[in-house]
């Protein structure tokens, strides 16, 4: 055995790098094992070269309706190849970071590919073959996930691609088929339509982005067929000719079979975890359809095993992966963190216009029996939105009536995931809805759409 820790976590994205750094700020002699870039997928080829690319799709869409703020200038062209080019820049900056982060705090990097033995050790296999064996008291398994394949869309990497190639493509596809409308699907819709590449989307569930609130997801759809993308909901691919020039997609609608052709079909049918070969069946450790099941405080049925993020229960997102992490190392410290709350875990989509929600849908909470008040505020009515040429969307605001809990709220437009975080805190603190009436919101302010729709729901409006 090479060295022995009190800690050593599998995986270095969100969840595996805040666990450690976390370890070893309460003390704990840390390592981190990792296969290939430090952060993940989440920073290297997920959240944060995404939102790289779609601030160039924003930058090169505020040029190209810059004479609408007074402003003229000469036309502008998409240099697809320099936006990839400042995405991976963005990415490998970020990456850089965590291995300032790991220095900082004394965590060892393991480099290799993790996998769990028996009696509390891993054992890394490094690139070139050498196998290392390591001691631990505790192991966090935060291993992640990659894209769901399906049968009738099989990844070659070139025609079929995942959400790794299409921010990594060699050339801007002049036509895509993206298939799956979930966070993924739809800001790589957004951005390829914004540059020039005409999009499809296929989606099998009645409404876009189907997890969230029903108007939100009417509103993105008539804005994005407004930009001319199509849209085929209650749609499913069920098979894909790459044999030509083009992709040939047979798509089953409930009017019958269509084909579509695109230089590109994108699979962004959801994930799927990375536990294959990482060890559980050895050591013992219970799975269910392919997650790892684990208590509140994300212990698996192996004592010293234990399993945070993408891998376990609950939604597939950097945040909760976060969150997670630092309440598994505190419980495993002895302190009493509270268990994460996941009924107040907020979404964002970084599409144009953005969309942003926690908490119950309207729908879910009246099938839950509450009786409901419910409030929308345009931004069509605020000052800040029609200064800033982005009136386009809405907040809504389900309160219980009974009570006057904040049950959720569903936002779209501009900057609404910079607005959601306050609806996160005071769902937290058990705020009314009369507290949200008697906070004095900034104005003008986008978020002062928040007491606006409050007010709404409670038939005091002023500015509707």
């Amino acid at each position: 055995m090479s060295a022995k820790y009190d800690l050593i976590v599998i995986g270095s994205g969100p969840g595996g790098y805040v666990a450690a750094i976390r370890a070893s700020q309460l003390g704990f002699k840390t390592a981190v094992v990792e296969k290939a870039e430090l952060g993940g997928i989440c920073l290297n080829w997920g959240c944060i070269p995404t939102k790289a690319l779609l601030k160039s799709a924003q930058v090169f869409e505020y040029i190209n309706h810059a004479q609408d703020y007074g402003v003229t200038v000469g036309d502008a062209k998409a240099d697809f190849g320099a936006m990839v080019k400042r995405s991976r820049g963005v990415a490998g900056k970020m990456s850089q970071g965590i291995t300032f982060l790991m220095k900082k705090n004394n965590i060892d990097v393991l480099k290799g590919f993790g996998k769990l033995k028996t009696g509390k050790k891993v054992e890394v296999t490094a690139e070139d073959g050498t196998v290392t064996e390591y001691g631990a008291d505790h192991i966090i398994l935060a291993t992640g996930a990659r894209a769901r394949e399906l049968p009738a869309l099989p990844i070659d990497g070139k025609k079929i691609i995942g959400y790794r190639q299409a921010m990594s493509l060699e050339k801007q596809p002049e036509s895509m088929v993206v298939v799956g409308s979930g966070a993924i699907g739809i800001e790589f819709a957004h951005f390829y339509s914004t540059i020039g590449t005409q999009v499809t989307v296929v989606e099998y569930m009645p409404n876009i982005v189907p997890v969230e609130d029903e108007e939100v997801s009417k509103a993105l759809e008539r804005s994005f067929k407004k930009r001319k993308v199509k849209i085929k909901t209650n749609a499913e691919v069920t098979s894909v000719d790459t044999s030509g020039e083009k992709c040939v997609v047979t798509v089953k609608t409930k009017k019958g079979e269509e084909t579509i052709e695109a230089d590109v079909v994108l699979s962004a049918v959801g994930v799927s975890t990375n536990i294959e070969g990482i060890g559980l069946e050895d050591v013992g450790v219970m799975t269910d359809r392919g997650k790892v099941i684990v208590d509140d405080y994300y212990k698996t049925n192996i004592p010293g095993v234990y399993a945070i993020g993408d891998i376990v229960k609950g939604p597939a997102l950097a945040h909760v992966s976060s969150a997670e992490a630092i309440i598994c190392v505190e419980k495993i410290k002895g302190m009493t963190p509270e268990p994460l709350d996941y009924g107040n875990i907020p979404g964002c989509t970084y599409c144009s216009p953005e969309i942003a929600s926690v908490g119950m849908t309207e729908k879910a909470a009246k099938e839950a029996g509450y009786e409901l008040k419910v409030g929308k505020f345009p931004f069509s009515a605020s000052g800040k939105a029609t200064a800033a040429g982005h009136n386009e969307g809405f907040v809504k605001v389900i309160y219980d009536a009974k009570y006057g809990e904040l049950l959720g709220a569903h936002m779209i437009g501009a900057n609404v995931t910079e607005m959601i975080a306050e609806i996160v805190v005071a769902r937290k603190l058990e705020t009314t809805a009369h507290e949200i009436l008697s906070a004095v919101h900034p104005h003008p302010t986008l978020s002062e759409a928040v007491k606006d729709a409050t007010e709404d729901a409670y038939d005091e409006a002023i500015h509707l």
